[in-house]
């Protein structure tokens, strides 16, 4: 059983957000194989009751208390040198001396980066064999940021994503192998950093399909007189604020002129004042839930209408394993290993979400056959272990 030094930008439980669900199966599949030393943040004060239940997967588990108000504040510092916001933001004197003390006094085989901010904490120890998981290129997504901010937030999120794009190249020299959510985000990376591209590789998300399977003896969370249109995840995050908003101010009213019994669930983790906003009498806006499954088991559809998303949608493969409708944006869509019109429906415009969205409301069949369709894929093609087993291949598996 070898040592594996496990860096992630935020504890990897519970799984209730897309970083937090891999980074999770993650260090179960790891922890299965290997000693496992974690070095993480915690960003959110209800996460500390998950910390013991982290804990039992790890040789050593070393947190740091992040206040985010704080960070942003010390993020600024980034602004005076030609390095992005995001490392100073994540810089902590406490974790690096853990690491260096961990690497120092254990026999480190091995160092896996969740998320590219995390590998600054082993910039001083390059003889340590170091794989990142980028997930996805974060880079590219300020500069998508930029395009929908005036000035001065474009200026800075188009800074930020030059300086970032510039660091993730950096840590892919260093880096034994990279891996990203999606072949598409492979792909696109080996074309930003062409010095790397022989080293870059696909390790797809996968679904914890026994969780998410369908089960009618979960209650309902709605009420009897109302169909369900249902949005799943965290909702501070700036692609779910702008799919919400725009589905509740553009869609949704055009929906209810033909189906008036229509009501619309935005649940999710921290949602900000301006989803807060959204709510009224057909929209309801959850908050924290403890088991987001009764929400999708009883929705009529779920929607995943994101005008800026990279990678895997776990919302939609969650769903998709539940037996649900999905309506997903093109955006979306294309990451998913799945046939669109059988295993889920795609949309861009208004017209086209209330098409859809309307067509399986009239069709109750076709829902439930899509629904079946989309579990039977995902059974298929999205296990767990399949898909870590790629880094498996550079760390060995045995124990």
């Amino acid at each position: 059983m070898s040592n594996l030094l496990y860096l992630v930008h935020r504890l990897p439980y519970p799984p209730n957000k897309g970083d937090k669900v891999r980074s999770y199966h993650l260090l179960k599949h790891l922890a299965a194989r290997h000693r496992v030393f974690l070095g993480t943040f915690i960003d959110d004060p209800q996460d500390e009751a998950y910390v013991e239940a982290v804990r039992a997967y790890c040789a050593d588990l070393h947190l740091v208390r992040l206040k985010p108000h704080l960070a942003r504040l010390l993020s600024l510092r980034g602004l005076l040198g030609n390095e992005p916001l995001t490392l100073p933001y994540y810089r902590h004197a406490g974790l690096q001396d853990w690491v260096d003390r961990t690497l120092r006094e254990q026999q480190i085989d091995a160092a896996l980066i969740f998320s590219s901010v995390m590998a600054s904490f082993v910039e001083r120890a390059p003889q340590i064999r170091q794989l990142v998981d980028f997930v996805d290129v974060d880079s590219l997504k300020w500069g998508q940021y930029a395009a929908n901010h005036r000035w001065p937030m474009s200026w800075l999120y188009r800074r930020e994503g030059r300086r970032l794009l510039a660091f993730e190249r950096a840590v892919a020299i260093r880096a034994e192998r990279s891996f990203f959510v999606t072949q598409g985000e492979a792909d696109l990376f080996r074309g930003l950093a062409p010095e790397s591209a022989g080293k870059v590789e696909a390790m797809c998300n996968g679904v914890d399909a026994d969780f998410f399977s369908p089960r009618k003896e979960l209650s309902t969370p709605f009420r009897v007189d109302e169909r369900a249109v249902v949005f799943t995840g965290a909702m501070d995050y700036w692609p779910n604020i702008d799919a919400v908003s725009w589905f509740a101010a553009d869609i949704l009213p055009r929906l209810r002129q033909n189906w008036p019994d229509l009501r619309f669930y935005i649940v999710g983790r921290s949602p900000t004042a301006a989803v807060q906003a959204l709510a009224g009498e057909h929209v309801v806006v959850s908050g924290t839930v403890p088991d987001v499954r009764p929400y999708l088991q009883h929705a009529a559809v779920v929607v995943a209408p994101l005008r800026l998303a990279r990678g895997v949608q776990n919302k939609v493969l969650e769903a998709m394993a539940m037996g649900l409708p999905v309506v997903a944006s093109r955006e979306c869509s294309t990451a998913i290993d799945a046939v669109p019109e059988r295993d889920f429906l795609t949309a861009g415009t208004v017209p086209e979400y209330v098409s859809q969205i309307e067509a399986l409301l009239r069709e109750p069949a076709r829902s439930a056959a899509i629904g079946t369709a989309a579990r039977r894929q995902v059974l298929a093609r999205y296990s767990w272990d399949a898909h870590l087993a790629v880094i498996d291949r550079h760390l060995g598996g045995s124990t």
